[in-house]
């Protein structure tokens, strides 16, 4: 299967993206297909890993929130850091990034203190250089 969507898939897709756990009767009956035809293309795209997996979303409104740029030296490997980076209890997210920073991590935890517990976790990693920490104040889905 070609891993180029169609509308109907792009449509299933963004279904989903709202509430994953949205039925597929439900699904079917907004984009005027059958049932069996919605799980069969949402099986499909699950088999070309198009949909990797499907995750639980924990509301955050007694979460805090941060973005942490990090610098790698010279001499290390970026996915080593990435690696250990991801074991660090907070960090939800690694993106390798370019520009001045190597990557970038989403932590998140329940106070700005956990964060600041974290990011004394990353700076003690072998490999980190430098890091540059925001703390996000709102977050807007489409």
């Amino acid at each position: 299967m070609s891993n180029l969507l169609d509308p109907i898939d792009e449509k299933i897709i963004s279904i989903l993206k709202i509430n994953s756990r949205r039925p597929f009767v439900e699904i079917a009956r907004e984009i005027g297909l059958s049932e069996s035809a919605i799980r069969r293309r949402v099986k499909n795209l699950m088999d070309t890993k198009i949909i990797k997996r499907f995750t639980l979303e924990l509301d955050n409104k007694n979460r805090t929130s941060a973005i942490t740029l990090i610098s790698v030296t010279s001499t290390s490997d970026t996915s080593t850091v990435s690696t250990a980076l991801m074991s660090l209890n907070g960090v939800e997210v690694i993106y390798e990034i370019t520009g001045q920073y190597d990557i970038a991590a989403i932590i998140s935890s329940s106070s700005v203190s956990e964060i600041n517990r974290c990011i004394d976790d990353v700076r003690r990693i072998e490999g980190v250089s430098d890091t540059n920490t925001v703390i996000v104040l709102r977050t807007m889905h489409q």
